[in-house]
């Protein structure tokens, strides 16, 4: 089924409280998860409403800051993990990466969110910089697998199909530049929202 196909049947599907996530699942086939594993990252046109937070030497006005002064705030794992769902993304300045790393990078490494060099870090932390970045990373999405399929978000259900469907596009593309033998890695292809059924789609 063509994607713009896909996302009509979706949203005939029962209606929701809340604004559905889009999901976007690529299963793989000749793969080897151990050796081959991905962890990268591909852009999407059009940004959601992504929440993101800076490490900086200083409070920003551009973006929610958590500074080396903040830092016994989390001295408790459970306060870091409450930090890391509050947020989708973390960027961080250069000079604070290792202070980072040691204090919050045994929660937000595993789950994907710790500032990496592929994305999130800046050189020095001017609001032109930090400006830049969050909205680079805004665009951002990362790729992790640890199984025969990679699960995306790709955006939102309030978002127009014409925008979810550049979106898919864009990620897949991606993804293709990505896989180690491109489409012949890739199995099929569905997307579905948060709480709804997926639905097969094409892409050529």
């Amino acid at each position: 089924m063509e994607i713009k196909e896909a996302l009509k049947e979706l949203r005939s599907q029962k209606k929701r409280k809340f604004v559905q996530t889009l999901d976007l699942i690529v299963n793989l086939r000749n793969f080897d998860v151990r050796k081959e594993a991905l962890n990268t990252f591909v852009t999407i046109p059009n940004s959601g409403d992504k929440k993101i937070a800076a490490f900086l030497t200083k409070h920003s006005k551009v973006v929610d800051t958590i500074t080396e002064l903040d830092f016994p705030k989390y001295n408790e794992t459970k306060d870091i993990k409450k930090l890391a769902r509050k947020y989708d993304f973390f960027i961080a300045v250069a000079p604070m990466m290792s202070k980072v790393a040691t204090k919050f990078g045994r929660v937000l490494g595993p789950i994907g969110k710790m500032p990496s060099p592929q994305a999130g870090i800046i050189p020095k932390d001017d609001e032109a910089s930090v400006k830049e970045m969050v909205e680079k990373m805004k665009k951002v999405i990362r790729v992790r697998n640890k199984e025969l399929a990679i699960k995306l978000s790709v955006g939102k259900e309030d978002m127009e199909d014409a925008v979810l469907e550049e979106n898919i596009l864009s990620v897949l593309k991606g993804l293709e530049g990505k896989l180690p033998r491109g489409k012949e890695n890739i199995k099929d292809i569905l997307i579905k929202f948060t709480m709804g059924k997926p639905v097969k789609v094409e892409f050529k």
